[in-house]
């Protein structure tokens, strides 16, 4: 679990310097994020913060509001934290956590060079978030639960921080059918966001398991290689 993680982190670490894209099959071109739900207006306000690593766009499904608190998990340069923040304005706040130390830096760049003042970045694992029981009303995450090994975990660790009656929208990929147990073992296919997904009913059924409720908003085909599908769930405490 720990070589996972590792090795991951390497991955995304490249991207953050290199600013490559393409992590779980999504790239940074303005045409392939309209694909995915970005607009136009989103995809220039901080370019730089772009790295093609999502599989849709939370915060186009979410409802967000002036004054409230947003977490965003895997929040890598910044981008769909930065997109947040503008909904929420300067009276709420967007705390950002990612487990890799050279994104956090990057983000770190972006809200100082787009001057983001209502943003904060901190590095941590989902699995176990650096934030206070009961204290955030949202929580956004693009493509990166499939990422976790312990799953049940970034669940449960959700709804210990949601407040009540918080609610959660997720951008992230499922599988339609079980992989190979070489696939499910191929770190690479991991870190592109295919071989640690899970089956889908086994992915709601993990949202149900930690006291939670969900609607999918929709569900489209991702891969073409393998049997995976994005989905966009909005999530309720």
């Amino acid at each position: 679990m720990k070589n996972i993680k590792k090795h991951i982190q390497k991955r995304y670490a490249k991207f953050a310097k290199d600013a490559s894209g393409c992590g779980c099959g999504c790239c940074s071109t303005e045409e392939t994020s309209k694909k995915i739900g970005y607009t136009k207006e989103d995809i220039n306000q901080v370019p730089d913060a772009n790295l093609g690593l999502g599989c849709g766009n939370p915060t186009a499904i979410g409802e967000l509001h002036k004054g409230e608190t947003v977490l965003d998990l895997g929040s890598g340069a910044g981008f769909d934290a930065f997109l947040a923040a503008k909904k929420v304005g300067y009276t709420g706040k967007v705390i950002g956590v990612d487990m890799t130390p050279d994104m956090i830096k990057k983000a770190k760049e972006n809200a100082k060079k787009y001057n983001y003042s209502n943003v904060e970045f901190r590095l941590g694992d989902i699995e176990n978030l650096p934030i206070e029981d009961s204290s955030i009303d949202v929580i956004i995450s693009n493509c990166v639960i499939n990422l976790a090994p312990n799953k049940e975990q970034v669940f449960k660790e959700a709804y210990r921080v949601l407040k009540p009656k918080g609610r959660r929208y997720i951008s992230d990929i499922v599988l339609l059918k079980e992989l190979s147990k070489e696939q499910r073992q191929d770190p690479d296919l991991i870190a592109s966001c295919v071989g640690g997904a899970i089956l889908k009913g086994k992915y709601t059924k993990l949202i149900q398991d930690a006291g939670l409720r969900y609607d999918i908003i929709s569900a489209r085909a991702f891969n073409d290689e393998y049997p995976v599908q994005s989905l966009n769930l909005r999530i309720y405490k």
